[in-house]
């Protein structure tokens, strides 16, 4: 396996790996606080979910609106300064979230943090883009999340005891580690920026009107939007309801987090290799029925093995969509807007992080906590049937495009 991968990844460049190693550094940090930030906010604050979601509502809303800014901004200045000022942002959130007292300022340190993350979601992505050809990007974004997942192996299965014992000291580790990435970016990385001659710089499109216009990308948007609803459930809802329903603590479902992450390490590249071999929208349908069944079967969970079951179930749909929709954005953007396809895309995260929660946490309060995993179960169906649609109306062509070509129609 490590010959294969070896040969597979022979000729990337530099620059990739520094990102590679730095993408480690940053996620085992910020992992050992973001899978129990539920826990924490409900616990310091001490109000209802509904209210909780309402922050991550208000996160998503900030960053939908960012976005609008971010790909024109990454296009025209550059990727580099974006991560660095994205990181640096994160670095203050971690540090003033732990002294957080209030919903009023919980609101505020989410609303900022949801404004700048799209700047370092959207310039990586960018970077890759410029760095990697398309024939090898879909294994790019896989090694990376290869790596990303490696360091939410680590954090989660940290940070579990950290956070019972101290959530100041897992917030001060996870802002020094997100410092030392930044600096990693700002020292040892170069601008990856496409450099246009001045008359053709002029030429270009400043706006968003040619992405809008792409109507099999943006139907692409709307039904991954679906499936990304349902993941949301899963990963910001599943600790709460574990816990105050079955007694699941903290340290025990960072080792259920810890086995998606671990199973990415050790899984994502080799499915990636397989998975790329067909057309996008088929292979997005299938990750998203095992969406479906993951969070669904959550229903039916009632302990520790129950539930660690139903995460292993989603994380086969999310290795199998995440690369996949990545490389299919990537690979349909022209060079010089990268920045604005890679930004339209991170709104359906954006978008699903700020209906799913709230959906879920309305469900939870005003029906029955059993109901947000149904509702995961319908979403996945959703889109799951929304890309078998989408796939069927469109002209087939190969799924590995050249430059800038569409690989969804």
């Amino acid at each position: 396996m490590f010959k294969r991968l070896r040969a597979t990844t022979a000729g990337y460049p530099r620059q990739f790996w520094l990102l590679f190693w730095g993408v480690l550094v940053n996620s085992s940090g910020s992992s050992m606080v973001w899978p129990f930030l539920t826990i924490y906010l409900r616990q310091r604050l001490d109000v209802p979910l509904t209210t909780i979601a309402l922050l991550f509502t208000l996160n998503s809303l900030a960053g939908f609106a960012s976005t609008s800014l971010t790909g024109p901004a990454v296009d025209r200045f550059g990727r580099k300064g974006a991560m660095v000022l994205s990181l640096g942002a994160g670095c203050v959130f971690m540090l003033v979230l732990a002294r957080v007292d209030s919903f009023g300022s919980a609101a505020v340190l989410m609303v900022l943090k949801g404004f700048t993350d799209p700047l370092y979601r959207v310039g990586s992505d960018a970077m890759v883009a410029d760095l990697i050809p398309p024939a090898r990007r879909a294994g790019a974004y896989s090694l990376l999340r290869m790596i990303a997942n490696l360091g939410v192996a680590i954090g989660p299965s940290i940070g579990g005891f950290v956070t019972s014992v101290s959530y100041s000291l897992a917030f001060l580790i996870a802002a020094g580690t997100t410092l030392c990435y930044a600096l990693l970016v700002g020292i040892f990385m170069r601008e990856t920026i496409p450099q246009w001659p001045a008359e053709e710089r002029a030429k270009q499109v400043k706006g968003y009107g040619p992405v809008l216009r792409d109507r099999p990308f943006m139907a692409f948007c709307a039904i991954y939007t679906f499936a990304g609803m349902a993941y949301s459930l899963m990963m910001v809802l599943l600790p709460v309801y574990v816990k105050e329903n079955f007694g699941v603590p903290e340290s025990s479902y960072g080792f259920i987090l810890a086995t998606n992450a671990a199973m990415v390490v050790l899984f994502q590249y080799s499915i990636t290799q397989l998975t790329q071999r067909y057309h996008h929208l088929p292979v997005l349908a299938v990750g998203s029925l095992f969406y479906a069944l993951g969070v669904g079967s959550v229903a039916r969970g009632t302990g520790f093995r129950g539930f660690l079951l139903s995460m292993v179930i989603l994380t086969i749909g999310e290795l199998i969509m995440i690369p996949t929709s990545t490389a299919l954005t990537a690979n349909l953007a022209p060079p010089d807007m990268r920045g604005r396809y890679m930004g339209v895309y991170g709104l359906t995260w954006s978008v699903a992080m700020g209906i799913g929660p709230v959906l879920g946490g309305a469900l939870n309060d005003r029906v029955a906590p059993v109901a947000i995993w149904y509702a995961g179960l319908l979403l996945g169906a959703v889109a799951a049937a929304g890309f078998v649609l989408l796939w069927w109306l469109l002209p087939r062509r190969p799924s590995v495009p050249a430059e800038g070509a569409s690989p969804l129609n």
